[in-house]
């Protein structure tokens, strides 16, 4: 039973076992639900405790998928929602930013430079979920950096 929690929930509900960019399509599933369900999006203080729980699960989901399928699966995902999410909290809602947040994430994620890297390393689920948080930290400081750089973007003056 416990495997099989772990593998819909560390699939994102079989997003994982998608054939083709399975991180891309979880990261595109969060990026949806952050846009189209308001309690998500409108809601910070309901928003952090759910990437915080989304953490939690992908650790543990993550470390018993590894167990399973070997390090690091593709088919773990979870980690991307978590990511993703973390490059758009506390971001103005506006389409834009949320595309930029996606980009950078994708681009963190897949390059993993310098830390990213490094983090992904630790054992188990978490270096499964390290890279994807620091990735998606990244991401949310870098779209805020190019919108106190470019205050023509939407929302450029806030941070």
């Amino acid at each position: 039973m416990n495997r099989f929690v772990a593998r819909a929930l560390g699939s994102v509900l079989g997003t994982g076992f998608i054939p083709f960019a399975p991180g891309t399509v979880a990261s595109l599933f969060a990026l949806l639900a952050f846009y189209f369900v308001p309690a998500i999006s409108g809601r910070i203080e309901l928003f952090v405790p759910l990437i915080v729980l989304t953490v939690v699960i992908g650790v543990w989901s993550g470390g018993v998928m590894e167990e399973e399928y070997g390090e690091d699966p593709s088919s773990t995902v979870i980690d991307e929602v978590a990511g993703q999410w973390i490059a758009l909290v506390a971001l103005p809602f506006h389409p834009l930013l949320m595309l930029l947040s996606f980009i950078f994430f994708r681009v963190f994620d897949i390059f993993k430079p310098g830390p990213v890297d490094y983090v992904q390393r630790y054992p188990g689920g978490w270096g499964i979920m390290a890279d994807d948080v620091l990735a998606g930290v990244m991401a949310n400081m870098t779209v805020r950096l190019i919108m106190l750089v470019l205050p023509l973007l939407p929302y450029g003056f806030a941070l």
